[in-house]
């Protein structure tokens, strides 16, 4: 037997297992390399889709929320889209993970952001006690803006009081809050230095854009259909007041820059009309009326308050001696209207001095009003609307500018009570001609059972804050019938960046501005031809449409705004048509083309199309 010396001397000199041994003591560092490496690119794998997935379920919420954005709440429906588009991106046990989430939360700058996490377990790695893997990833979703100039058409006719089924709001009021709501979602989407502006052309029969103009783009006189007095030198009377009760105090006058409104609650308590065609009554006046005077050379006017306290009063009108009236053709003279210069807006730009300056124009006694709502430029009665000659329609030409020396390029004030036309008698007759005539019955227009109506200001582009826009749709109110065509021609002017506004619609130096209108409308055309309207009295005026004309004034109208709608659309802008609590028709969706119309039956409809307006000028992207 041999020693133990030996033994281990023969070991050391046979290396025959040596590599067995070595291969075995390799194998727990090779198995951790190995291992580590298979959890490590699991792990990689699944957090690259677990970013996936919350990219996809904020961009979802975003999306879906739309002008709700605004509300800084994640409402239900987002809440859902964005767990759904979550679920179908990451499943749950995707690569064997547990204790799946996704969080998601509107940010104050209306970005939708998300949270996910995930813990994906070990395969060989919890060998070495490394059992499980957390992962954690971040998204976020925002709506971002380029520059953009938004002009918004807006039907305000008589129809948008009514109340469209499933709602509980006028039509008006809902789309107060949904414009409110658009423009804050665009205001979100907006990065540090970009512009965003927004107009507005309120429109009915007629357009509210006289104070945008300058004197220059305005006639110094116009024909109207009117009146003259066979016998034009005879007294008007005087009318004589007597007081009964109360008191009338006339205030210190002073100095202002606008004539404030009056106040003055004005109660007939009885009115008489005698055999002889004299009037008498009893009226009743309470609170302040202020009387303003312009002073030569200033935008300003002296205004003088007169207060009533309970002042009752006996009054005495002579009849109108004047009569009887031939009723004819009228060139007034309308220079008292214009500015200091020719570049100067209407009145400067004053409308408190619109009563006191218009009445300068009035040659028949009778008060002249400028409310801002203008008369339409030359045109014709066209026959071959596809090809239509803009020489001579100088109305659908949207970019011309008014030459002063050829006043069939310039613009009218509508005067309404100065602007008279035939009526039936015994229907809604004027008590003044009654008594003096025996001619068939005439009306000032103002008077007539639907009267000219003039919406509010229309507003060229511009950035505007959340409180301006507030005010401005707070003050819509629907009246009046619908003219679409008159709408789309302003709407095109005050956007177009070619035409009588382009400096003000111009481009930022080396940054392109994207132009959308939107037009937005409850009802088919409805039009009144025994109204006083933008091309005036159409039977009488004849400028477009006649009563012996093929189309009907309904068609006529449709036919025109579909020339200004491609007329608009040649300046490269992009126009959207969306028709509220009524059906589109061929002349709507051939406007705006494929994809840019839409039909909102109700309020929330209604806020959907806006959102989706917003999401196709913007870019909805990625932004964490």
């Amino acid at each position: 037997m041999a020693s133990p010396a030996r033994l281990f001397a023969r070991l050391a000199r046979d290396t025959a297992g040596n590599t067995l041994a070595i291969i075995a003591a390799a194998l727990i560092p090779l198995l951790g390399m190995v291992g580590g490496g298979v959890d490590i690119s699991r792990g990689y794998l699944a957090q690259s889709r677990l970013q996936q997935a919350c990219d996809a379920g904020v961009l979802a919420a975003r999306k879906r929320m739309g002008s709700d954005i605004v509300s800084g709440r994640l409402n239900s429906a987002a809440q859902a889209a964005g767990n759904r588009f979550f679920d179908i991106n990451f499943r749950d046990k995707s690569y064997g993970s547990i204790r799946r989430t996704f969080a998601m939360k509107v940010e104050a700058d209306y970005s939708v952001s998300g949270l996910a996490s995930v813990v994906v377990p070990t395969t060989v790695m919890s060998i070495f006690g490394y059992r499980e893997i957390p992962l954690r990833v971040e998204c976020e979703a925002r709506l971002n803006m380029s520059n953009t100039d938004v002009m918004m058409v807006l039907d305000v006719t008589g129809s948008m009081a009514q109340v469209n089924p499933g709602d509980s709001q006028p039509k008006i009021a809902i789309l107060r809050q949904v414009v409110k709501d658009f423009h804050a979602q665009l205001e979100a989407a907006k990065t540090p230095g970009t512009r965003v502006r927004y107009g507005f052309v309120p429109y009915s029969s007629n357009v509210n854009v006289g104070y945008l103009l300058k004197s220059d783009w305005v006639v110094d006189k116009m024909t109207i259909q009117s009146r003259v007095a066979t016998n034009p030198n005879t007294s008007t009377g005087t009318t004589t007041v007597t007081r009964v009760s109360g008191t009338m105090t006339t205030k210190p006058a002073y100095t202002s820059s606008k004539c404030p409104e009056s106040k003055v609650d004005w109660t007939d308590l009885w009115v008489k009309i005698w055999p002889n065609g004299d009037r008498s009554g009893r009226t009743k006046a309470d609170d302040t009326d202020y009387q303003c005077v312009p002073i030569a050379g200033s935008t300003s006017v002296t205004v003088t308050p007169i207060v009533y306290d309970d002042y009752v009063f006996d009054w005495y009108m002579p009849k109108k001696a004047m009569g009887p009236w031939t009723y004819k053709p009228l060139k007034v003279t309308v220079k008292a209207l214009k500015g200091s210069s020719g570049n100067a807006l209407l009145l400067d730009g004053n409308k408190s001095l619109s009563s006191s300056m218009a009445s300068k124009v009035d040659p028949l006694g009778l008060l002249s009003t400028f409310r801002g709502c203008i008369m339409e430029r030359k045109t014709y009665e066209i026959g071959d609307y596809d090809n239509v000659d803009l020489a001579r329609a100088i109305d659908l030409d949207i970019d011309r500018v008014p030459d002063k020396s050829n006043p069939d390029t310039q613009w009218r004030p509508l005067l309404s009570e100065i602007y008279l036309e035939k009526t039936p008698a015994g229907k809604n007759v004027d008590e003044l001609d009654k008594i003096v005539s025996n001619l068939p019955k005439y009306l000032i227009s103002s008077q007539l059972i639907t009267p000219p109506t003039c919406p509010p200001p229309a507003r060229k582009v511009a950035a505007m804050t959340a409180a301006e826009v507030s005010a401005y749709v707070n003050s819509l109110s629907p009246a009046g019938n619908t003219y679409h065509d008159i709408g789309m021609i302003w709407g095109g002017r005050l956007l177009s960046p070619t035409g009588i506004f382009a400096a003000d619609n111009a481009d930022e130096p080396n940054r392109a501005t994207t132009r959308h209108l939107i037009f937005l409308t409850d009802g088919e055309t409805a039009t009144n031809s025994s109204s006083l309207v933008t091309y005036g009295i159409e039977p009488a005026d004849q400028l477009r449409w006649r009563t012996t004309s093929t189309l009907t004034l309904n068609k006529t109208v449709e036919n025109r705004f579909t020339v200004a709608c491609n007329e608009v659309k040649k300046k490269n802008i992009t126009v959207w048509v969306i028709a509220f609590g009524t059906s589109l028709n061929p002349m709507l969706t051939q406007c705006a083309g494929g994809g840019h119309y839409f039909e909102a039956n109700n309020a929330k409809a209604l806020s959907e199309a806006f959102s989706t307006i917003a999401r196709q000028m913007g870019d909805l992207r990625i932004s964490k």
